[in-house]
């Protein structure tokens, strides 16, 4: 069985990233509604000891651009990471989701056994092959960065429901009649 590299990583990646931003519009609007700048948002945390909401979503952004471009045999594209603001974090959505749109469906043809390696830090690296780097690193480390941005937003007061971090997937859910 063929495994279909471009619907489990572009076609997956893109409406989930599009619910990403559409997660920092509430945040936004949650802001103005309570009278603060909604960039504090942006340097928010869960933790002491972890990333704030800006790195989740650089993070995320990463694993989806670094993924469209490796299972495509391409370096991924350099991104700075010096977004403060909420509207500098949405537009690096919509850079992200621009590549990764960007790579033909046909580019991904043969990425199942494309070697992937690369550094990760200091003296770390990363070496399989494209399933394994597919199912076992772009994928959780996107889902976690995501999810952990939802936390970050919820966690200071946005209204959001699991509706929102599954918008793209509302035309699936049908009410009985």
């Amino acid at each position: 069985m063929t495994v279909p590299f471009y619907a489990l990583s572009s076609q997956m990646f893109v409406p989930m990233l599009r619910s990403l931003s559409a997660l920092l519009d509430k945040g936004a609007e949650y802001a103005e509604a309570k009278k603060f700048d909604p960039n504090v948002l942006a340097s928010a945390r869960l933790a002491p000891d972890m990333f704030p909401l800006t790195k989740q979503i650089q993070i995320a952004c990463d694993m989806a651009k670094g993924a469209a471009a490796r299972l495509t045999g391409n370096e991924p594209p350099k991104f700075e990471d010096n977004e403060q603001t909420i509207d500098e974090l949405k537009a690096r959505i919509a850079k992200t989701i621009a590549y990764v749109e960007s790579v033909p469906e046909s580019s991904f043809e043969g990425a199942e056994t494309r070697q992937i390696n690369f550094t990760l830090r200091d003296k770390m690296y990363l070496e399989a092959d494209g399933l394994r780097y597919l199912k076992d690193w772009a994928i959780p480390h996107f889902y976690f960065h995501i999810v952990t941005a939802y936390d970050i937003l919820r966690h200071n007061g946005v209204e959001l429901s699991k509706r929102d971090y599954l918008s793209h997937a509302g035309d699936i859910v049908k009410e009985r009649s």
